[in-house]
């Protein structure tokens, strides 16, 4: 429980304790091996090849960012395998696990060649940092409500009125706007630099989603749940919350409270 109890915060470990503390418990404090889910590796590897095509000054082509992804997803796959090698144990949402590693693979294929063509076409600068960086996959550590919290930015981009929008890129259906208001106060602290809004890329779209208002959002109001979180990690409040949401869970092979 030390070490759990005494790092930092992030926008993961704060959504997992607030919708499962069983989950949390599992996973980072008995540290159990989490059940493989082909999905994780899809997005990993999709954010790689989009981070490969910004930094090339979008001259990276779809072919190039396409074999990007392939390698990339291979790779992750591959390995998982190694750990776990009987895919009717990996999660899945649509079809037995090793029938979600094969669609994936061509799913990510034709998202990273998408999003290719839409970032040539509509992506805006990227925001550099003021010591002359791409803000891509961008680290911060800044204290939040009290409570020192880390993460990194998947992109900034720079906004006509010299405010900056923060941009989470995404795979998945899952958004967090919590995630884009931990950015917008970790921007503003760190760089002293106005967030007024953020929005995702929605991979299974190829676009934007709707910018989210981001003007009004506090330090406070954002620290007070972290403060809940962390007070609760110490204090060793760890509450199941069984339900549907276990049949996607990765530590359910590992918990007593699951419902399968």
């Amino acid at each position: 429980m030390t070490d759990i109890a005494t790092q930092p915060r992030s926008v993961s470990q704060t959504q997992q304790w607030e919708e499962c503390g069983h989950r949390f418990y599992l996973q980072r404090v008995e540290r159990a091996v989490p059940v493989p889910a082909a999905w994780s590796h899809h997005g990993t590897a999709f954010h790689a090849a989009a981070e490969a095509v910004e930094r090339s000054g979008r001259t990276m082509s779809a072919e190039e960012a396409v074999q990007l992804f392939s390698d990339q997803y291979s790779a992750l796959v591959n390995k998982a395998l190694d750990q776990e090698p009987n895919t009717d144990r990996w999660l899945s949402a649509n079809g037995s696990g090793g029938e979600d590693i094969e669609r994936r693979y061509v799913l990510g294929q034709e998202q990273t060649r998408r999003y290719v063509e839409w970032s040539q076409e509509h992506q805006p600068d990227i925001w550099r940092t003021p010591s002359g960086d791409d803000a891509l996959e961008l680290y911060f550590r800044v204290e939040i409500g009290g409570i020192q919290v880390r993460g990194y930015i998947d992109v900034l981009v720079a906004e006509p009125d010299d405010s900056i929008r923060v941009r989470d890129l995404k795979t998945g259906t899952t958004k967090s706007k919590f995630q884009l208001e931990t950015y917008k106060v970790a921007v503003e602290k760190v760089y002293n630099v106005p967030v007024n809004r953020g929005d995702w890329y929605l991979a299974k779209n190829g676009g934007l989603s709707r910018a989210v208002k981001l003007s009004e959002v506090t330090d406070s109001q954002v620290g007070e749940r972290y403060a809940a979180m962390d007070a609760g990690v110490k204090r060793g409040d760890f509450k199941p919350n069984p339900g549907f949401g276990c049949r996607f869970c990765d530590m359910k092979h590992a918990c007593s409270f699951s419902r399968r």
